[in-house]
């Protein structure tokens, strides 16, 4: 069963899945795919190629799947790939990849975009991340998962934010936020482990522990980061497998730590 409004535009290449709803004056253009259960509002645009996966819900005024805004693009096919269960609310903008960027923009599963949340060309988002209204992602930025992004904060192009890591609202992340922990500022600055929303996703204490003495050997002592890293490694905490991620995270980084 499909209830399409009679006024939405609706492309003759757009596949549409079971009990699909779209709502007035929405528009589907090129290849564009949507999986069962999705709810489109009014005034929704898509462009392809794009696929939606089941059961996402987009409020109205939303621009899904445009070209990116790169002065480089001249047109190559590039796509978006939107996971099951997204909520995508009003006047949010998402963009198809860069041939240079990997060729795909990608948003993982049960994430909650916010209005005037602004998504890049080649981002990929985790699963679970929640960004508040008027974040904004510049292209080539990875989110991992269970991250939360503050309302009005902007990242910088290539940068990276690591799970269940909180960005404060209003902060302009310029190097990647490691996993686990909070950072805030007009240029974001680390305040700590996000102790809070590990509690609320159910990590032992014991975890939580060993998370913040990494941190305070990382940020609070006077070591080199490869000391750091070493020194935490040869620790029995080194063995745990959170510990192990917040390492990981720090030994692939390409623009740099926030401190």
């Amino acid at each position: 069963m499909l209830n399409i409004h009679p006024t939405a535009i609706i492309s003759p290449e757009t596949t549409l899945g079971r009990d699909v709803e779209i709502g007035p004056y929405s528009i589907t253009e090129g290849r564009v795919s949507v999986g069962d259960g999705c709810v489109i509002g009014p005034h929704v645009v898509i462009k392809g190629t794009t696929s939606i996966g089941n059961n996402c819900r987009i409020y109205q005024f939303a621009s899904i799947g445009e070209i990116p805004q790169d002065l480089k693009f001249k047109g190559e096919e590039t796509e978006l790939i939107i996971g099951d269960g997204n909520i995508i609310r009003e006047y949010v903008t998402i963009n198809r990849g860069t041939q240079g960027g990997g060729g795909r923009t990608v948003i993982g599963k049960g994430n909650f975009l916010m209005s005037y949340v602004h998504i890049a060309h080649d981002c990929i988002l985790g699963n679970y991340n929640i960004l508040a209204n008027v974040a904004t992602l510049a292209g080539h930025i990875t989110i991992e998962d269970f991250a939360i992004i503050g309302a009005l904060s902007a990242i910088h192009q290539f940068a990276r934010i690591g799970s269940y890591a909180f960005v404060s609202g209003m902060t302009g992340v310029s190097q990647d936020i490691p996993p686990f922990v909070k950072a805030a500022g007009n240029r974001s600055k680390l305040y700590g482990l996000n102790t809070i929303g590990l509690k609320r996703h159910d990590f032992t204490e014991e975890s939580i522990m060993a998370l913040k003495k990494a941190y305070r050997v990382v940020f609070r002592s006077k070591l080199r980061m490869s000391e750091a890293i070493e020194q935490i490694e040869s620790d029995p905490i080194g063995e745990m497998p959170e510990v192990q991620k917040f390492l990981t995270f720090l030994k692939t980084t390409k623009r740099g730590i926030c401190r």
